[in-house]
């Protein structure tokens, strides 16, 4: 029947009861029996209370049903700077981390990114990015410029080849633009070895030349040589020529 406005002085007929009054009330009943018996021809849109189990039902033109006493979700907003994201309506809703939400630049921004570990029912935790980059693989190399003195035979791929060319290092015949050599021990150990501190009896002997003593001695006549590793020296005089230049004799 709707709502009706009241007058002072109305007359309320019982028509104007049942069809006004009474479905416009709020009714109260022990348990929804007491409610039954007691209102045997419902109309659509009549509230009963049943105060034994704090329940509110309403009747929608076929059956009394349950009305919610805290009222149900319509929608989920969230704020722009927000990393959750919701959705749905009524007494059901979902409600999920948008991690596309915001993008940092840098890894410091953050400590820790989210992970799901599906053999742990699904369970969503917290890792520390610096755990993560020791696990993630390292992408391939897609070139590489070599320098000097270096080559480069593989500049792809995830192990590239890189040899040290001492080819193309600079010709120079000054003693003076040089004051180390690079030497490698039998640990290949490497080492920058300064020209005073190679001792000569570390080279090869080929000729056959040992160290500090003399093997020969030979002499363009006057000089003459007993040769032997001492050998001794002298003058022929029987060779020897004098000459005298601007000398003046008196005798």
């Amino acid at each position: 029947m709707g709502y009706r406005t009241w007058s002072t002085g109305d007359t309320v007929s019982a028509a104007d009861f049942s069809s006004y009054i009474a479905n416009q009330c709020l009714f109260v009943f022990a348990s929804t029996t007491a409610r039954d018996a007691a209102i045997t021809s419902p109309s659509e849109g009549m509230f009963a209370y049943n105060s034994d189990a704090n329940q509110l039902f309403y009747y929608d033109g076929s059956a009394w049903v349950e009305a919610s006493l805290t009222a149900d979700i319509t929608d989920v907003l969230t704020a722009a700077n927000s990393s959750m994201a919701g959705g749905g309506s009524s007494g059901s809703i979902s409600i999920s981390a948008d991690v596309n939400n915001t993008t940092s630049a840098t890894a410091t921004a953050s400590d820790y990114v989210l992970i799901e570990d599906v053999d742990d029912s699904n369970a969503t935790r917290k890792a520390l990015i610096s755990d993560i980059t020791a696990l993630v693989p390292q992408g391939d190399l897609t070139g590489l410029t070599a320098g000097n003195l270096v080559d480069i035979t593989a500049a792809t791929g995830p192990v590239p080849t890189i040899d040290v060319d001492l080819s193309e290092a600079s010709t120079s015949t000054t003693d003076g633009d040089g004051d180390f050599f690079v030497v490698v021990d039998a640990a290949n150990a490497q080492y920058k070895l300064t020209k005073a501190n190679i001792a000569l009896s570390g080279f090869d002997n080929d000729s056959g030349f040992a160290a500090g003593t003399v093997t020969s001695v030979t002499g363009t006549s006057p000089i003459a040589s007993s040769g032997g590793t001492t050998p001794a020296i002298s003058v022929d005089p029987t060779d020897a020529q004098f000459i005298l230049s601007n000398q003046v004799f008196v005798g």
